[in-house]
């Protein structure tokens, strides 16, 4: 899906709108070896973010940013706890956070909408950002977000962090070092489900603390139904369902394993649709995207696949590997005996590669094409069962 020029200087207008000083090098405390970060969204992962970040050593959180100010309170108090002062900055427009000068790095942790037009203003702007899966809420934004990344030479990282998981490195490594051959089909397993408590059948006030409109960004305006904080998910407008929250795990692990550059060539399968009320995501699905050499890789909730949640490569002999959160099988032992996960290039965790990557401009564990690729699958199975 090709985003059009029209759509493109649509989706970055707003972003060039605020443009006032361009961050280029690093910011004020860098000369001490201190990376300056801003927190952008920090309800949910946002906090598990910053508090990460705060304890890195050579990390200095200066600013946080969110519509509800009752969040944005809370998490100035936790950094100026941390940091023994009160001198964090608090910003309800992200826009001025990415403008200040004295921010090298941003994290990014807003739903689903939004990822692409905060993302692309931070690259413009010169920060390095370090943001939440899916990399963006459609294909088309995701390629106008790859482009401005590539073009300001934005260090990028994704928190894939199953990447810098032991077992995820160990199954990527066996798979690529060939112990199953050559890779004929993926399986990929994620969670089912997907609708939040009964919204509100007609619209009400939003809570004191939030900004409705400014939450909702760059999508058509709506009423307030009461549904905001995480059940935004289930909403097409603002997140993908379940199928968008995994599939930048799930997804990007099993490419990762396959060694995969290439797009699938065609996509077939179905999904099952609320067909009333606010909610409209996917609560089950199935599809089956075909590669250029052939290969299968079929996308499903776990009910519908042999070993559950997670992902099994298989090889054209019938051997395979399957890897999910807390455990590592093979059909046979031997494939997974002594597998060497140097070559993968994996470091100490997300958050100190990330850093780590601002101060040197190598590339990140999670890189923004890759983390695209994985979204992108989730918007092809998507579009193919809605028709």
């Amino acid at each position: 899906m090709k985003m059009s020029r029209r759509s493109f200087l649509q989706l970055t207008a707003a972003c060039a709108a605020f443009n006032i000083v361009p961050s280029r090098v690093l910011g004020r405390a860098a000369p001490s070896g201190k990376i300056v970060m801003g927190m952008i969204g920090v309800g949910g992962m946002g906090t598990v973010n910053m508090d990460a970040f705060l304890h890195l050593d050579d990390v200095v959180v200066r600013a946080v940013c969110d519509v509800n100010g009752r969040k944005m309170q809370e998490a100035k108090a936790r950094v100026d706890r941390h940091n023994g002062n009160r001198d964090c900055a608090t910003l309800s427009d992200f826009r001025a956070l990415c403008a200040r000068a004295d921010i090298d790095a941003v994290m990014l942790a807003t739903p689903n909408h939004s990822h692409a037009m905060i993302g692309i203003l931070a690259a413009q702007q010169g920060k390095a950002v370090y943001a939440e899966t899916p990399f963006a809420h459609t294909s088309a934004e995701g390629t106008a977000l790859a482009e401005s990344i590539t073009r300001h030479r934005c260090v990028w990282q994704t928190g894939s962090w199953q990447r810098s998981q032991c077992h995820f490195q160990k199954a990527v490594a066996a798979v690529q070092g060939g112990r199953i051959g050559k890779v004929a089909r993926i399986e990929v397993g994620l969670p089912g489900g997907g609708r939040g408590p009964a919204a509100s059948p007609v619209p009400v006030v939003p809570p004191l603390a939030l900004d409705w409109r400014a939450w909702q960004g760059n999508v058509p305006e709506r009423a307030y139904q009461g549904v905001c904080d995480f059940h935004w998910r289930w909403v097409s407008t603002w997140g993908g369902g379940i199928l968008a929250d995994w599939i930048g795990h799930h997804g990007d692990i099993a490419l990762w394993g396959a060694d995969r550059s290439d797009e699938p060539v065609s996509a077939a399968g179905q999904g099952l649709y609320p067909r009333d009320g606010l909610y409209d995501t996917a609560t089950a699905f199935r599809f089956r995207c075909i590669y250029r050499d052939g290969m299968e890789l079929l996308v499903a909730d776990g009910g519908q696949l042999e070993k559950g949640v997670g992902v099994r490569w298989i090889g054209q002999r019938g051997d395979w590997v399957w890897v999910t959160r807390g455990a590592l099988e093979s059909s046979e032992p031997q494939i997974l005996e002594d597998v060497d996960t140097g070559a993968l290039g994996a470091r100490n965790g997300l958050y100190r590669d990330f850093i780590d990557c601002v101060k040197s401009r190598r590339p990140t564990l999670v890189p923004a094409e890759a983390a695209r690729k994985a979204a992108n699958l989730g918007h092809l199975g998507e579009r193919t069962m809605r028709g």
